[in-house]
């Protein structure tokens, strides 16, 4: 298959999805965020994701059990994101910032990602 034109539905923490392929053992999507905006913070209830950075730059919020982390994002940075774990993240004002993510097993449905108080006010509705 080839990347969507448009957007096929936006992530609950309000990033543009593309569909992408799925089989038994995890699924794959294009997430964008658009230049200078904030997601939503979220947890994933049962799922686990690797993301890979295509483009644009911002940062990844991480935390867990009292840990905190902010990832520089940019082109060719790679990292995940383990069950349970609240994340956020941000596009720098330079251009959109765009993901391909892979997500095990694959994203069950609406009421997987849990809203959480995150590191920034999110821009962007969920």
């Amino acid at each position: 298959m080839t990347l969507p034109a448009g957007a096929d539905l936006l992530a609950p923490d309000g990033s543009e999805v593309r569909v992408l392929l799925s089989l038994a053992a995890g699924s794959m999507a294009h997430f964008r965020l658009a230049a200078a905006q904030v997601s939503r913070a979220v947890r994933h209830r049962s799922v686990e994701e690797i993301w890979y950075v295509l483009s644009g730059a911002g940062d990844l919020w991480r935390s867990h059990g009292g840990r905190e982390e902010v990832f520089a994002l940019s082109p060719g940075v790679c990292l995940t994101i383990p069950v349970g774990v609240r994340f956020q993240f941000r596009a720098a004002d330079g251009g959109p910032l765009a993901v391909v993510a892979v997500t095990m097993p694959p994203w069950p449905g609406d009421s997987e990602a849990e809203a959480v108080a995150g590191k920034w006010p999110p821009t962007v509705d969920g």
